[in-house]
């Protein structure tokens, strides 16, 4: 534990993961604890057993076969590390994930709309001239990745968005975990809100797009984007 000294604080957040936090740090190499330590619930294999399957309007889509206890970690969104600059805008990948970690724990229209304001770690705060700007960093997962690309969004989403440190403590280069905000019972849609603010999204001529949104949610902003 003398290599961890955060962790007696985090094993109790992790265990009760029930809202999203500004960052969850996890034991990593550095650390001399083993792989059954409970500060490491979201690395390892999926702990439950999901399925993708076909909906009529929203595409592909992901459920559970078995009962997901809310605050569990459900799986991370993988794929290529890009550089967020390197993307190539004029080909339509519906599988880009900005590591917008730090936009998501101020609420700035981020991936978690939240409820109450979130204080940051002095050493994760930037000034006001970057906090606009688009992440440096993104998850391709449009060639290569995991069943979390086929996860839905939902206005009212039954999953949020948590940032992940273990190896390192640059926020930029966060995982992302999709963690159970409810329980969920077996067969369920898992869903995560996109977090789009209406009219944000440009296509190469610079005309806003939009997207019809089908989640079907009572309070359903009706557009995706």
């Amino acid at each position: 534990m003398a290599n961890c000294p955060i962790i007696a604080v985090v094993v109790i957040v992790l265990t009760v993961l029930i809202e999203p936090k500004a960052v969850v740090f996890e034991c990593g190499l550095n650390c001399v604890c083993g792989p059954d330590c409970v500060n490491r619930t979201s690395q390892g294999e999926l702990k439950y057993r999901l399925e993708v399957f076909r909906t009529p309007k929203k595409g592909w889509a992901v459920r559970s076969w078995d009962y997901i206890p809310s605050g569990a970690p459900v799986c991370e969104y993988v794929g290529e590390l890009m550089k967020t600059d390197d993307i190539d805008t004029a080909t339509e990948n519906n599988y880009i994930f900005d590591i917008d970690c730090l936009q998501t724990m101020k609420g700035l229209d981020g991936r978690e709309r939240r409820m109450r304001d979130v204080s940051l770690p002095t050493y994760l705060e930037r000034d006001d001239k970057t906090s606009d700007s688009v992440p440096e960093f993104c998850i391709d997962a449009g060639s290569t990745g995991n069943v979390a690309r086929f996860i839905n969004h939902s206005c009212q989403p039954n999953l949020f968005v948590q940032c992940v440190l273990s190896t390192h403590h640059d926020i930029k280069l966060a995982r992302v975990m999709l963690v159970a905000a409810d329980n969920i019972p077996p067969l369920k849609e898992l869903s995560y809100d996109y977090g789009y603010a209406l009219d944000s999204v440009m296509d190469p001529d610079g005309r806003i797009r939009q997207m019809t949104c089908y989640c079907g949610a009572p309070g359903c902003r009706k557009r995706l984007f």
